[in-house]
């Protein structure tokens, strides 16, 4: 999705630029969150929801690039791999068909990794733990702007890597134990 979302706002940008008439850069303008969000969580009050329809219905190919974003999203939310292989290679076939290059792209790319996207089936799981635990120790290692001793540096490390720790949301800091030399 990431991939899919920096395409679409690179598209964005560019339609931007490309754009001929003020009242067509001020509709693009400040549009980026609003293609990127969820549709559910658009704020009505805010207006976000007339907004973005605005800017869809200004320009096709945004308009097709936003309503591909949304299938993509749909490979994620299907019940088993059987219904998912089929909103993949669905969504590969209008991707290939969208007359949007980079879209194209993307699609071939998203063939190539398939099998792996698929895979997430079989085993559902996510990096976030790990990728929340490797931004834990760049944090301290920052913030400690460099330790001398390399081994306390993997002591202080130690407790990101027990389990119970990877799920938690609340900061873990453990200094070692002295060590008792008159045992």
């Amino acid at each position: 999705m990431k991939l899919f979302n920096d395409k679409l706002s690179d598209l964005r940008r560019d339609l931007y630029r490309e754009a001929e008439d003020q009242l067509q850069k001020d509709v693009l303008k400040g549009t980026r969150w609003l293609l990127l969000k969820n549709p559910g969580n658009l704020e009505e009050k805010k207006g976000e929801k007339e907004r973005l329809e605005e800017a869809l219905r200004m320009n096709e190919s945004l308009y097709t690039a936003y309503y591909l974003k949304e299938d993509l999203r749909e490979v994620w939310n299907q019940p088993g791999k059987k219904q998912a292989e089929k909103v993949l290679d669905e969504w590969i076939r209008k991707a290939l068909s969208s007359g949007i290059s980079t879209f194209k792209t993307m699609a071939k790319t998203l063939s190539s990794y398939r099998s792996g996207i698929l895979a997430y089936y079989n085993f559902p799981i996510s990096t976030g733990p790990l990728e929340g635990t490797n931004n834990k120790i760049k944090t301290m290692k920052r913030q400690a702007y460099g330790f001398r001793d390399m081994e306390f540096f993997k002591l202080k490390i130690m407790p990101f890597m027990r389990p119970s720790t990877l799920w938690s949301d609340e900061p873990f800091f453990c200094f070692p134990a002295r060590p008792n030399f008159y045992t």
